[in-house]
């Protein structure tokens, strides 16, 4: 409990129009103390007016909401307080849905059915500087890119010129060409034999290089990586 104290809290903003979403996300977040709920609002439009007064650590943004949606919420908010950080949450996994939410400029993404612990340490990943997208959203992310050769991926914008993850270009460079080949073919979906293959290099030299990959990313797993390769232009 005395590290918990010594530890920064992290304020967050609820925008989310249903009362019983806000009331257990709240809940939810008695079980993290290291999180607190500074404010809550019911549509986009009041999300925007209210983030200038009470500047939270990380905004929570539904994507559906009256007045204004989440996506147009989120795109305002950006253009007016460039190191906002926000969080979308989404019922719709669909690609339409998941895309449109990808496009505003957010840190963060998941679906409304996302584990405690998992958005727990996604809003902890986000309030540090990180990126932080949710698996299921993920696997949308590199259906949807569709590349038809490695390094040939195209990436969504905002309307105000953000891009929708910040890029750290130092990362690009710290990436050899042999491990930004491998990251080219993991974003297309190659499993690590069919990489080897590809390569003509043996299947422990493909998982030394994605263990030198998702470290170099501060990514978990491929499907991190592939979506931050993505959401970065890294390749």
């Amino acid at each position: 409990m005395d590290d918990i104290k010594e530890t920064k809290e992290i304020t967050v903003m609820i925008a989310e129009d249903h009362e019983i979403v806000r009331t257990g996300l709240k809940l939810l977040f008695h079980g993290a103390p290291d999180i607190k709920i500074v404010s809550e609002v019911d549509n986009g439009k009041e999300a925007v007016d209210r983030v200038g007064l009470v500047r939270p650590d990380v905004i929570l943004m539904d994507v559906t909401m009256p007045v204004m949606d989440g996506i147009e919420a989120t795109d305002n908010i950006l253009s007016r307080y460039k190191d906002a950080k926000v969080i979308m949450l989404t019922s719709d996994g669909s690609e339409r849905t998941v895309m449109a939410a990808l496009s505003c400029g957010a840190s963060g993404y998941c679906l409304k059915d996302v584990s405690p612990d998992r958005l727990f340490a996604g809003i902890r990943l986000v309030y540090e500087g990180d990126v932080w997208i949710d698996s299921a959203v993920a696997k949308v992310i590199v259906k949807e890119s569709g590349a038809a050769e490695p390094g040939k991926i195209t990436t969504k914008r905002s309307s105000h010129g953000l891009p929708a993850i910040r890029s750290n270009k130092a990362i690009e460079s710290d990436l050899s060409e042999r491990e930004q080949e491998v990251l080219s073919l993991i974003v297309e979906g190659f499993s690590n034999q069919k990489i080897a293959d590809h390569l003509h290099i043996s299947i422990d030299t493909v998982k030394t290089h994605i263990r030198h990959i998702m470290e170099k990313l501060s990514v978990s797993d491929r499907t991190q990586a592939a979506v931050k390769a993505i959401r970065d232009k890294i390749i």
